[in-house]
């Protein structure tokens, strides 16, 4: 039985604007997983209210919407064993002033005094989130 799985990454418009979607990529082909998927957009407001559709009552969802609009990012497929568990490791805690270093969120993340989470990338948590992302961003596959 095999344990390659898919897991959908978003290099967010702040990873996107500083330059660090090469080292995103890089970190995960070092570790060996296939890029199945990769495509530069704008996220629409309609596009984020499905992906954050458990988010959308929230009183950071505003701010999460105008950050996700402000800028283009990257939507790529990853595939290998076990890579969303994998990748959400390597990314690091979502707060990166609580990521730890040598996470990708640890190395390059940091608290702009925005108020808002600006951190590099998402991923998947689930199987079940991942199926479900890669339809919203990735509909023709």
């Amino acid at each position: 039985m095999s344990n390659t799985e898919q897991v959908l990454v978003l290099v967010k418009p702040d990873g996107v604007k500083r330059g660090l979607v090469g080292k995103v990529l890089e970190r995960a082909e070092a570790r060996g997983y296939t890029i199945a998927r990769l495509e530069m957009r704008w996220a629409t407001p309609e596009l984020l209210a499905r992906h954050y559709a458990e988010h959308k009552d929230k009183p950071f969802y505003p701010s999460l919407v105008e950050y996700m609009t402000s800028g283009p990012l990257v939507a790529l497929v990853l595939e290998g064993a076990q890579v969303i568990v994998a990748f959400r490791t390597m990314a690091g805690a979502t707060d990166p002033v609580k990521a730890a270093p040598g996470t990708i969120r640890g190395d390059f993340g940091r608290d702009w005094g925005t108020g808002e989470i600006q951190n590099i990338v998402h991923a998947s948590d689930s199987p079940e989130s991942a199926a479900r992302e890669m339809a919203i961003w990735f509909p023709q596959a």
